[in-house]
Parts: structure tokens; sequence; C-alpha cells
């Protein structure tokens, strides 16, 4: 009896799929399959198409490609003649903004605006309210990409638009940029106050996007303008931080805002002119408006918060009277500090933006080299991030990275000469002393289980940062008195014994390489020149109290890693050993950090030097496997243990 064995079946049905995938692939828009391909299919039994056509190449079926073509006649045929699953899902990258989503045909269909294929689909029974991997449904996608029909058609077959995704943005959310579609979707009773996890409504989007029609249409819905975003932010405050002037307008005429709010809007509205767009002339007729606003209103001026200016403001307080504002007009940095001055009145501490701002402002200032003011900005941006949320925040991580790479940069400038500027003690310090204060809250945090992954990252990268400072307050000038006031905060960091996520001590990384920062969008040439590894920095831990036998989870001791031949130098080798650590201590995986330097030829180290006859003892106990635990003193057996 013939028959065909199975390995040559299998390699058959392999031929037959990457004939039809290919096809699939490379087929121009209204195409259908070839004669061949479709005879060879069906050739075969039903059930062999349906199994050639579940199959899957670079996360996608031939259904999935066909749909994102928009080849309406390949979908149906691989429906109706190869019983394709319309619900079988596959990758699709939108080519807006490059993101990559896991969806069925019907939302790929749909974002790619292939109205004959949504039908087709939604015909042979697509779930027109299937969600994406982000919880996004076909209608709510094929809204975002403003693709009118195929919303029309879906909601004309039961598609939800109300259903939000899982960050709660909506059908109306996501069809700002369209009048039309908005209107469409308001007709068939779109919740026009709904808001998203940010607790945004579509009024905000509108409004952040500069879009006027939207937001009138929206407000004529019935779009409540008081209500609050996540921090804080109404329609009208909105407004103000985008500077959205003709909505800004609209709503002080038709919002039924008091006259304080607008007033302050006035003043919030001068500070996006000079912080967003440098512009002058601007804030400075928005600042008089409010001003004079006030005075008609016969409201008092808004007192300045503390009286005395904070000295990251460069103590500049809001303007109180018309000479004060006249000044203003002739002096920049006094304009550019009142901005921060007012966001902060306004906003308050805590938000986003604020401390944004205050990072750009610091920014500006280390372009034009003025270092001082940029660190007294940067530092305050980092104390109310901290206060804000906690160093696990990677908004924080990125605050603290920026102001060590300033510091970094100015001290290597003035080294060479490029700068008179020279860096103080009492920024590096005040520094530490920030990260420092929430090292026990944070390592508490870390404590409790799961441990988030982008928690402890920030933690990882928080840790960097603090050996990058030890580093710059080693080389840094400084008194006898100082310098004990250094060692005084890195003994009280040392108790708290922080390690990373692998385990590793502070020690264990300033004797790596690989203790590095990545780039920092603040710098457009980041520092990248590696501190480490470095002896000073590990004689001044070692000093302080680290532990030189300190064990990450590979057990593996700061020797271990200085033993690598990429971390390899030889002052670092000889400060651990003449510190106690042990040449034979041995990690997870055997390895000894003596036998780690045999194998390096740059390494003239003598082992004998730092070998004990205890250590040779020790040895022979484990190579000869001679019995132990229990017969010696149990201090012995630890050290036993680690040979």
């Amino acid at each position: 009896m013939w028959y065909t064995p199975k390995s040559e079946q299998s390699n058959q049905l392999d031929v037959i799929f990457s004939d039809l995938y290919v096809e699939c692939r490379r087929a121009a828009p209204g195409a259908q399959l070839s004669y061949n391909v479709r005879n060879i299919l069906e050739r075969l039994p039903r059930i062999e198409r349906k199994l050639i056509v579940s199959r899957k190449k670079e996360g996608c079926a031939p259904l999935f490609l066909g749909c994102k073509k928009g080849n309406v006649e390949i979908v149906e045929y691989l429906i109706q003649v190869c019983d394709a699953d319309v619900e079988q899902r596959g990758v699709y990258e939108v080519s807006d903004d490059h993101s990559v989503h896991v969806v069925t045909p019907l939302w790929c269909a749909a974002v790619a605006g292939k109205l004959s294929v949504v039908r087709c689909l939604v015909e042979h029974g697509a779930n027109v309210n299937s969600l994406s991997d982000t919880g996004s449904t076909p209608v709510r996608s094929a809204c975002f990409m403003t693709h009118f029909e195929i919303v029309k058609y879906l909601v004309e077959n039961n598609a939800d638009i109300q259903k939000p995704n899982y960050n709660g943005g909506t059908c109306l959310i996501n069809s700002v940029q369209s009048v039309p579609l908005c209107k469409y979707l308001l007709k068939h009773g779109a919740d026009v106050n709904a808001q998203d996890i940010q607790f945004k409504t579509a009024l905000h989007y509108a409004i952040q996007e500069h879009r006027f029609e939207t937001t009138t249409l929206l407000l004529a819905h019935g779009a409540n303008p008081l209500i609050k975003s996540r921090y804080g932010d109404d329609a009208l405050q909105t407004a103000c931080l985008k500077g959205a002037r003709q909505i800004f307008e609209y709503l002080i005429k038709h919002g039924g805002y008091s006259h304080e709010r607008i007033a302050d809007a006035y003043d919030l509205m001068g500070t996006t002119f000079i912080d967003d767009h440098n512009d002058t002339q601007n804030a400075l007729f928005y600042w008089r408006k409010g001003f004079e606003y006030r005075q008609y209103h016969c409201l008092p001026n808004p007192q300045p918060q503390p009286v005395v200016g904070k000295p990251s403001y460069m103590v500049e307080v809001q303007f109180q009277t018309l000479e004060d504002y006249e000044n203003l007009v002739l002096d920049v940095d006094a304009r550019r500090m009142q901005s921060l001055v007012i966001c902060e009145r306004i906003l308050g501490l805590s938000h986003k933006d604020l401390i944004f701002r205050i990072m750009h402002r610091g920014a500006a200032y280390a372009d034009s080299l003025e270092y001082q003011r940029c660190i007294d900005l940067w530092q305050y941006a980092l104390e109310l991030r901290i206060k804000k949320d906690s160093l696990l925040h990677p908004e924080t991580c990125f605050a603290s990275q920026a102001l060590v790479q300033l510091l970094l940069d100015l001290y290597e400038k003035h080294e060479v000469g490029i700068l008179r500027e020279e860096l103080q003690y009492r920024d590096v310090i005040q520094t530490v002393r920030l990260l420092f204060s929430q090292f026990d809250n944070t390592m508490k945090l870390l404590s409790i289980r799961p441990v988030f992954k982008r928690q402890q990252d920030g933690f990882d990268k928080i840790l960097k940062i603090i050996t990058h400072l030890f580093y710059i307050l080693h080389v840094i000038p400084k008194t006898e008195e100082q310098d004990m006031e250094m060692k005084k905060i890195i003994c009280g960091i040392l108790r708290m014994n922080p390690c990373n996520s692998a385990g590793d001590s502070l020690l264990h990384l300033v004797v790596s390489k690989s203790n590095t920062f990545r780039s920092n969008s603040f710098f457009e040439e980041p520092h990248t020149t590696s501190l480490f590894p470095s002896p000073n920095v590990a004689h001044l831990l070692i000093e302080c109290g680290s532990n030189v036998e300190a064990t990450n989870q590979n057990m593996s001791t700061p020797l271990h890693f200085a033993s690598l031949r990429v971390n390899f130098n030889p002052q670092v080798i000889s400060i651990l050993l003449k510190h106690g650590a042990h040449l034979d201590h041995r990690n997870s995986n055997g390895n000894q950090p003596y036998r780690m330097l045999a194998g390096n030829s740059e390494a003239t180290i003598s082992p004998l030097q730092y070998i004990t006859l205890k250590c040779l003892a020790a040895r022979k106990i484990i190579e000869k496997r001679i019995p132990y635990v229990g017969r010696i003193p149990v201090t012995l057996e630890s050290f036993i243990e680690i040979h």
C-alpha cells in the first residue's frame, strides 16, 4: 500500500505555507492568490488547509497579512475555503507612532483603513468589540486614525463607542482631531465627560492640541470645563499651560470662572510664553493684563510665598507694583525667575509642569555655561521630585542623573582649564544628602514583595549615581572639616548596606568598569567616560567601613569583580587584598580570584603574599573532602565554606 511518510508530508505542508505566506505578503492591493497556490490548497483535505492558514511567521498568519494590505479577495478566500480563524491574533505596527500591538484581523483592518476587509470580516462573524493587547477596540483605534467610514460601519454593527482601553481612553478622546467624527460620536451617545486614568476628558485633549472647533463643540454638548486632571488642571489651566490663546480667550468669556482664577490665568499664560516659546513680548503682555485685571476688579495682588525669595529662584518674588513690572522689561534673568515663581504659586510644588520647567530652565543656563544657576535649579527640582514621588520613580532617577552629569561636566571642564568656575563642595554634598535622606524609606519599600522591576531598576540607577557622587567628593578640594563630614555621611550610607538587584554592594560597583551612565536628553554630548574601577573611591569606601568580603547573589566578592580582565586595575586589587579580601574565596560558579588573576599576564601580584596557612589548610579540607562540620568551631566552618 502506497503512503507518504510523515516527515515528507510535513515538508510539503511547510512549502505550501511558505508559498502562501509570500504571496499574501507581496500581493498588490486588490490582488488574489495565484492559480497555482489555490490549486494546491484545494487539493488538500479541509482540515489540512485550516492547519496551514493557522500557521504564523513573524507573528502573523496569512489572513492577518491579507487584512493589513486590504486584499479582500484573499481574505474572503482564506475564510471561506480554508476556514481561517477570524479572531486569530497577529502583530501590528502602527505607522504613525511605530507602536507594536497584538490584535485581531478586524482591529488590523480597521486601523489600516481597509473598509472592504472590515465588512468582509464582520459578515463572517468577527467580534466588533474584540480587544487588543492594550484593551482597545477596533472602533476606538479607527477613531484615532480618523477612518470615519469604518467608524460608522462598526457603530452600525453594534460596536461599543463607550468602551475605553486599559488607560481609560475613549473613542471621543481619540477623535478630538476630527470635528465631524466628534459630532458623529456625540450624536450616538458618547459620554462627553468620560475620564481616562489621568482624569482627563476629551476637552483636555482637544485643548492640548489647540483644537478650537472641537473645544467649542464639546462645550456645546455639555463638556464640564471645571473637571480637573490628575495634576489639578481644568480646561482653563490646560489652555494656559499649552499656550492655546484662542481657546484661552474663549474660556475666559464663556467658562464661568471667578475673577481670581482669570487673573491667575493671565499670569500663568505669560509663563508659558517665557518658558516654552521664549516670547518676552507676549509674556509681558499677559502679565500686564493680569495686573490690570486685578486692579480693575479690586483684587489684592498675590502675596509671595515665602515673602523672602528662594535662593534657587535668585530670591525673586512676584512683582507687586507697576514699577516692579517695568523692571522686568529690562532684566532677562528676573523675567525667567518671575515665570517660575508664578508657576509655583499657581500650580503648586508637586505639579509635573513646574518641575519640568525648572529642569528646562536649568538646562538653558547650563548651555550658556552658567553652571551655578543650573545646579541651584536642578537641586531644587530634585528635592521637589523626591517629595512628590520617591527615589524609585523614573523621573527622580532622570533628575538625579542630569544633576550628577552636570557636576562631572563642571569639574572636568575646570580641570582642563575651559572654565574658571570651580565645583563647590557644598553643591555635591547637598546632592548626596538629598538622595541619602530617602534611603531608609526606599529600602523599606523594596523589602515589600513583589518588587516591581521598574522600581528596582530605579534604585540600581540611584546607587550608580551615588558612587559617581563619591568620586566627585573625593577629587574636589575640601577642608579637613568637610572631609570629616563627607566620611560621616558615607559611613551612614554604608551602614544601611544598600545593594542593587544583583546583590552588588557599593564597593562592587566602584571596582567595575560597567558602572557608567547612559545618555541623558538634557545633554547633547552625555558624560560617557568611565570613572571606574577607581582605586581611590574603593579605598574611601573601605576606610568608611565597606565590607571587602561582601558577596552578591552569585557569591562574588568585590575582588571577583576586580579580577575580571575587563575590570583589572592593579591598584584596586592591591587595596582590596591589603584590607583582607580573600584570593581563594569561591563564588557560585566555582571561580576564585587567584585563578582568575593567574590567567592575566598583566597581574604581577604574588598570591603567596596574601594566602595564609589557614587558607591553605581550608583548601586541603575542601579538596580532600575531609568532614569538618561539628568537629571545629562554628566560626571556622564558615571560613572553610568560602574556599
